[in-house]
């Protein structure tokens, strides 16, 4: 399964696991609104690494 994965899939998907357990890691140690923040990255994180799927689909 993870044969199909790219290097920069990977590296999206690391970077959003990462800015989601910063945001609980802030949110747990009182900072909420830089929490809240930083946990609207991982969407946008996740939605720009199906962007770039998509338009890698279309060249082909």
């Amino acid at each position: 399964m993870y044969k199909n994965f790219t290097l920069a899939d990977k590296l999206l998907f690391v970077s959003a696991l990462l800015s989601l357990i910063y945001s609980e890691v802030l949110f747990y140690n009182g900072d909420a609104n830089e929490a809240i923040f930083i946990g609207i990255w991982v969407p946008s994180i996740l939605g720009f690494g199906i962007y770039l799927k998509l338009l890698k689909g279309e060249k082909k």
